[in-house]
This record gives C-alpha cells, structure tokens and sequence, in this order.
C-alpha cells in the first residue's frame, strides 16, 4: 500500500480480492460464517500461494522453487567444503 495519489495506494489489494472473489467466492452459498472463512483460508493458503506456478519463479509453485533453491544451496556447500590441498614448499 503506497501513499494517496501514487500507483500504489490501493491497486494491489483490490487484485487481490478479485481473484479470491472470482476463484473462491463467487456463485457458492454458505450456510454459516464458519464456512466462507474456511473457504477463503482453503483458497489462500491451500491452493494460491503454495500451488499456482508463478512466471517470476521459472513456472515452479512458491513451494517447488523454495525446496529447489534449498537444495541448490545444499549441493553448493558441499562441493566448497572440501579441505584445502596441502602443497610442499621445497
């Protein structure tokens, strides 16, 4: 959220909340307040953030290119753990 009169002042959360409404709320019926909150927690934490592939990640889920990123790490810091050589000096 940015400043009154900048691009940022409300543009992201109202994305945001059309493509929950969209994908989520739109055309179900709930019987109680119970179940829109379920709803919304299933579609945000279960299906938006941790599934959908996303273009800056290299189409990999937030999920998938984190435990990528973790193991190229992984496999980074063993090849740079080797004990230096030891040379003689004549």
């Amino acid at each position: 959220m940015g400043s009154v009169g900048d691009s940022y002042d409300n543009a992201l959360a109202k994305n945001l909340w059309m493509l929950v409404k969209t994908e989520c709320i739109r055309g179900r019926v709930f019987a109680t307040r119970a179940e829109p909150n379920l709803a919304l927690f299933e579609c945000i934490d279960g299906f938006y953030n941790p599934r959908r592939t996303q273009k800056p990640l290299g189409h990999l889920s937030p999920i998938e290119f984190e435990e990528k990123h973790y193991a190229d790490q992984a496999a980074t810091k063993q090849v740079n753990l080797k004990p230096p050589q030891l040379t003689l000096n004549s």
